[in-house]
């Protein structure tokens, strides 16, 4: 039996930051980091050495890491960690960090994701993405996150009896969900109709169940309470998180992730359940796993989870606000940094800050990462609850 969690005391999370995404750049994922924190720097009157612990994540920094970004950016921590787990990173970056400032290795730490995206730069990417893959799955002219995300869709439809229909009520959702927010790049309204008529990509998946690759940055500040309200920003505290890699090794098909592994100690640790979350910001690369994480969070019975769509709306003012700035599927996909978006954009509504509608009266928001796909499925998972301090 795993040891009970200890509280996140003594920690605030503040200052949600938005590079706006571009769908092609030509420049590299170190200009991108550097517009995150110089508007990181100006939102929180910072300077440079008031920075003393950095978190970054990136695919295309490369050859740099994170040491080699506090010499591009100017920065002189003592305290640094490289996260390299794509849609998990930014709850992973908010687990160390907060801990780090927690135990006093650092006192205000930056947390950062920045990726360009070049013209063909995706595919290229996944020449070197996963061994697995190059050992597996490219030698038989079979590879890329559509392909495999359209075994998964399809095994996760006939296993529980989710339909297309499902799947794009959710989409038509986070779309809507979009409008209002002027840095999504998908802003266009989207039909049931349209959804359902769109080409197929790998059957079943089709148009509109795949995001954008894009360029762009998102940031936060892990901090003290202290030390966030003497820059004067509003903050908030973690109620719980989890993170897990590598679970249910043993299933033939991904059904489930990791969350569902420690989901119970994740809702008592917070005390609190799901029906008090106001707002759920969770990793959205495909629907089939927004629905696996609606389910693995506890939202809804495992199997459930097309019931569970059918009887809500996941709109900004309805029943379960999800991915209120448009989740990736809208607002774009910019490498890393979508993995930091769920973050910052639960952070926004929570601390009624939005960059489009506001979710009313939200204090509490679930955060939900999902990242590093190999061959087969997804291996880390991570989650968090974060509520507004007054």
């Amino acid at each position: 039996m795993s040891r009970a969690q200890a509280p996140y005391t003594g920690v605030a999370v503040c200052a949600p930051i938005t590079v706006p995404y571009k769908r092609f750049s030509a420049e590299p994922a170190h200009w991108w980091a550097g517009r995150a924190l110089r508007l990181l720097r100006q939102t929180a009157g910072l300077r440079p050495t008031d920075i003393d612990g950095f978190c970054f994540s990136s695919f295309s920094c490369g050859p740099d890491t994170a040491v080699g970004m506090t010499q591009h950016l100017g920065l002189t921590p003592r305290w640094l960690d490289h996260i390299p787990t794509g849609g998990a990173s930014g709850v992973m970056a908010l687990r160390r960090a907060a801990r780090a400032v927690q135990c006093g290795d650092a006192e205000l730490v930056v947390c950062l994701a920045a990726d360009t995206n070049q013209i063909d730069s995706f595919r290229h990417s996944l020449a070197g993405f996963s061994r697995f893959s190059q050992d597996a799955v490219y030698p038989y002219g079979f590879g890329g996150p559509n392909a495999t995300f359209a075994l998964i869709t399809d095994a996760y439809m006939r296993e529980y009896g989710v339909t297309r229909e499902d799947f794009g009520k959710l989409c038509v959702a986070q779309r809507a969900n979009a409008g209002s927010n002027p840095l999504a790049l998908q802003r266009k309204p989207l039909t049931l109709d349209a959804y359902m008529a769109a080409r197929p990509i790998a059957d079943p998946v089709h148009l509109f169940d795949c995001v954008m690759p894009c360029a762009g940055a998102e940031a936060f500040i892990v901090t003290t309470p202290e030390r966030a309200e003497a820059l004067g920003l509003k903050m908030a505290q973690i109620l719980a998180t989890i993170e897990r890699h590598n679970a249910f090794p043993e299933d033939p098909v991904q059904l489930r992730g990791g969350w569902a592994m420690d989901i119970e100690g994740f809702w008592q640790t917070a005390r609190i359940t799901p029906a008090e979350v106001d707002t759920l910001q969770v990793y959205d690369d495909y629907p089939v796993i927004v629905a696996m994480q609606i389910e693995d969070l506890g939202f809804c019975n495992k199997g459930k989870v097309g019931e569970f769509i059918r009887a809500n709306e996941f709109t900004i003012d309805r029943d379960l606000p999800l991915n209120t700035n448009g989740g990736q599927l809208s607002a774009g996909q910019a490498g890393a940094a979508g993995g930091f978006q769920n973050v910052t954009e639960g952070l926004r509504q929570i601390l009624h800050m939005p960059l489009g509608d506001q979710v009313p009266a939200a204090s509490i928001a679930a955060i939900s990462g999902f990242g590093l796909v190999n061959y087969d499925r997804g291996v880390c998972t991570a989650a968090a609850l974060l509520e507004a301090l007054p």
